[in-house]
């Protein structure tokens, strides 16, 4: 044995390769175990949805609050960026660029920060009688070059699974010089004191017993400077002519080649690869997946879908929306949007503030509306006193008094009386009718179909859009959970349309199959397809009709 922590998956550490052995991780453990079971229930997750999935996609959450939206939207996985919490996340209360000027206990801080609030939101829904919703979503934090050598990366990586986070990545850079991979001056380290880092990592995670996945992220493709000529397998990339820098350091060859070396070099003490790159670009990537995967067949790649490209520049829309899809096929299991929870902050708070500059309350109104709006996709967050756990600490306060509490901080509030649930059940109703509308809409885009990646982008939609109009009319406070909490004794006639729900899914999902394969016409789908929502619907719509009468009697 290698000192590897248990995990389900009996292929787990296939291809893993660790430079020692299980007595060296025991001797290095101590006398009392510790669990961290967020890390561990994170990382076995993690692994799983990589796959299960034909991708796991994720945004960059800045704080505690986006990461629960991320969630409350349907997103499986978090990402945490060392940018974000640079500029506006770390333990030294600054603004700094990408380059390793913050305290290296912040990004294990911010992983602390936000399972601390995907902890309260299921606390909340689990005290008002919610449950199906995972919340803890599997967390992706970056650990930049280290902040040093080995032993600091072998203590970085502890704190970061005391923090909870399920996977963490590397870059090959130096970490007294490191920048942002779409920054100038990059310096590399030799490739062999990084396999080091990465060994310490997996140490790390081994000592802890807890199944971290590791990420190993090279920026050869850009990065124009090496440490040191002392590794012989970086020589053919060293432009010996050109000398060497003021600082001392080596020009190097940048480019895909050096990558491509690069990730086949760490592929075997890595469980995901990442390539960081210039641009967006489709046949790049693939060239990378095929070198990676012809030395190391199924080892899984990570892409960044960085802020820093111009998308609209680069990519027209047609390529833009199948992206992610061709990545996931070649490998790039996780995808993720770097500084996506930096720019819709700021974004989102500039133009509010635009308007309200201008315009006053009015403007602040249309930020109301559309929040009343969006809960019919189950955003709650228009009632922020519960939103927070006002009322989860009510129920504290309850059962600390026997029941007799005077002090209950909801009832009586604002938000009590003019956020009330009474036209709940209103707005689920129309929140369905307009789902059931886009549904129509996304079948007509079916049967219009005239080539098969057209009618497969048509059905993916189509997939999601269902997937998540089923999911809220089977939420507690979508249709199916208010209508049954009036009626209680229709509850399992509901239970039975949810599972209508999922045959409806599974059969989509079989038309794909036969759509890739060729073997079904798209037009006479649609219109199976449409039949088959209707009767549905008549169905679901009649057990509503019955369930509110006798509610009602």
């Amino acid at each position: 044995m290698n000192g590897a922590p248990a995990n389900p998956d009996p292929q787990r550490w296939n291809g893993i390769v660790r430079p020692y052995d299980a007595a060296a991780v025991e001797k290095l453990r101590g006398s009392v175990r510790i669990e961290h079971t967020l890390a561990r229930l994170g990382a076995e997750r993690l692994w799983t949805l990589l796959h299960e999935r034909p991708y796991v996609h994720a945004l960059g959450a800045l704080t505690g609050g986006q990461a629960v939206q991320m969630v409350k939207a349907g997103l499986e996985a978090i990402y945490l960026s060392g940018w974000q919490v640079a500029a506006d996340a770390n333990t030294a209360a600054q603004t700094y660029p990408d380059q390793s000027l913050y305290p290296a206990d912040s990004v294990p801080a911010a992983v602390r920060r936000i399972n601390r609030a995907l902890q309260r939101a299921d606390q909340i829904e689990t005290a008002e009688g919610k449950r199906g919703r995972h919340w803890f979503a599997p967390i992706v934090a970056d650990a930049e070059a280290g902040f040093g050598g080995p032993l600091n990366a072998f203590e970085l990586m502890k704190g970061m699974i005391e923090a909870g986070a399920a996977a963490v990545h590397f870059e090959d850079q130096l970490a007294s010089e490191k920048k942002c991979g779409h920054l100038g001056g990059k310096v590399l380290v030799p490739t062999s004191q990084f396999i080091r880092t990465l060994t310490a990592a997996r140490l790390a995670a081994d000592v802890m017993g807890v199944p971290t996945l590791l990420v190993a992220r090279t920026d050869a493709h850009s990065a124009k400077l090496l440490l040191s000529d002392v590794d012989p397998y970086d020589a053919p990339f060293i432009e010996k002519e050109k000398g060497r820098t003021p600082e001392g350091f080596f020009h190097l060859q940048e480019g895909l080649r050096t990558a491509i070396a690069r990730g086949l070099a760490y592929a075997p003490y890595a469980d995901l690869i990442w390539c960081e790159t210039s641009t967006p670009d489709l046949d790049e990537a693939r060239e990378f997946a095929e070198a990676i995967h012809a030395r190391h067949p199924g080892k899984m790649l990570a892409y960044n879908c960085s802020p820093s490209f111009n998308w609209k520049k680069n990519l027209d829309d047609v390529t833009i929306a199948r992206f992610q899809r061709e990545l996931g096929a070649m490998g790039y299991k996780f995808q993720f949007v770097t500084l996506a929870g930096f720019h819709a902050l700021n974004h989102g708070m500039f133009q509010l503030a635009v308007e309200y500059k201008d315009r006053g309350m009015s403007a602040y109104t249309e930020l109301q509306t559309a929040e009343f709006a969006a809960e019919k996709q189950g955003y709650t967050a228009t009632r922020h006193q519960r939103e927070v756990g006002t009322g989860y600490f009510d129920m504290v306060t309850e059962v600390v008094s026997g029941g007799a509490s005077s002090t209950t901080a909801l009832k009586g509030s604002t938000e009590s009386a003019q956020f009330q649930d009474a036209d709940r059940l209103t707005v689920a109703e129309h929140a369905i009718a307009q789902d059931h509308a886009l549904v129509e809409r996304l079948n007509q885009r079916l049967r219009a179909a005239r080539d098969p990646d057209t009618a497969e982008s048509a059905l993916e939609e189509l997939t999601a859009h269902l997937a998540g109009h089923f999911a809220r009319e089977e939420a507690e406070d979508g249709l199916h959970g208010l209508v049954a909490a009036r009626a209680p004794q229709y509850r399992d006639a509901f239970r039975e349309i949810a599972e209508d729900h999922e045959r409806i899914l599974e059969s989509i999902r079989n038309l794909g199959t036969r759509l890739r394969a060729g073997v079904a016409d798209p037009a006479y789908e649609s219109r199976h397809l449409a039949a088959l929502l209707r009767e549905h619907e008549d169905r679901e719509g009649e057990v509503t009709r019955r369930a509110l009468a006798k509610a009602a009697a």
